[in-house]
Parts: structure tokens; sequence; C-alpha cells
């Protein structure tokens, strides 16, 4: 390529550039404009934060383990996700034996694609679990999600005491292929 082509390909470089900031500033402030009329006009704002849908997760040896979750923080809550609503539940059943059990929100804290989540068991089969507070962290990678949850080092939700809210584990569980689709809303706290 000679100099003054490479000049020319600079140039139209730069001005494409140029160009395209101009056009994204614009979409920008018409992006504002736009959520500012929606907002005048009543309509709903996005949610401040949200932890959704239903998985199976991969145990070798064939244990029947489903979450799901419908947690939401409302964008008028937005500085407070101990106002978050919603319910989680969860089954875990091997060769016949096992139990369900399902939480009414009491807290959901999301930041980028991972979110924990924790409630009080309203209804279980499980002996005890009912009023006992748990908590459950999603990481949301798109591909294979990933789970974890605050009982993983007591054996049950029975056994777990006095758990503070939004607090659950690391999230080592593998969800398994094909039956995950949790979808993390991030939180954006404005502090």
């Amino acid at each position: 390529m000679n100099r003054r082509t490479k000049t020319a390909v600079l140039g139209l470089g730069a001005a494409l550039l140029v160009t395209a900031g101009a056009t994204g500033a614009t979409g920008a402030v018409a992006s504002a404009s736009a959520s500012a009329s929606a907002s005048a006009s009543g309509e709903r704002q996005r949610e401040a934060a949200a932890l959704t849908g239903t998985a199976k997760l991969y145990r070798s040896a064939g244990d029947d383990i489903t979450f799901s979750f419908d947690a939401h923080l409302a964008a008028k809550d937005n500085d407070d996700p101990l106002k978050a609503t919603g319910t989680f539940e969860w089954s875990h059943y091997a060769g016949g034996d096992g139990a369900w059990a399902k939480a009414e929100v009491d807290c959901l804290l999301t930041g980028g694609k991972v979110a924990v989540v924790s409630g009080v068991v309203t209804d279980s089969d499980l002996p005890g679990a009912k009023g006992k507070r748990v908590g459950i962290t999603v990481h949301d990678t798109g591909r294979q999600d990933r789970l974890g949850y605050s009982w993983a080092s007591t054996g049950n939700p029975v056994e777990t005491k006095d758990l503070p809210k939004c607090v659950g584990s690391a999230p080592f569980e593998k969800v398994k292929r094909g039956t995950g689709d949790f979808t993390v809303v991030p939180w954006n706290p404005k502090f």
C-alpha cells in the first residue's frame, strides 16, 4: 500500500469514528429523552434488579434437583434491596426420597451476572424448614449457569441457624446442560 492510500484509509477511518461518536451521542440524547417521556407518561420503568428462571442441577448420581426463581426489586426501591419481592423454590429427590420448599424473598442483591437472594421458607414438606431463612447465589453465565446455597455446609436448611438476609454461598453447583434459563438483571445502586 502506498503512502497516499494509507493516508486516505486513515482519513476515512477517522471520519467514520467521528461520525459514530456523533451518532452515539445523538442516540444517547434520544434515549434519555425517550426515558424522560416514558417516565412522564407513567410507563413502567426498568426494575432495579431481578433473578428469574428455572434449572436442574447436574449430579453424577442422577439426583433430581430443581431451582426456580421469580425475585424482583422495583425501580422505586433501588436504594433498598430488602424491599425485593417474589418467591423461589427448590426440590431435591434421590431414589424416591427427598423434599421441596418455597420461600418468600426478603432480599435481592445483584452485580453483573451474579445474584444473591434470600428468603424465609413459607411452605415445605421438609419437617422443621418453615420459618427458616435460606440464601441462594446464582451465576448467569449464559452457557452453563452455576448455583450455590446457604445450607451447603450444614446439610439442609433446617440446620441453618440465624442466617442474615442476602447471604448465600459461592455458586459451586453446575446447572444441567439444556435446563438452565436463569436471568440476572444487574443492580445499579446510587451511592
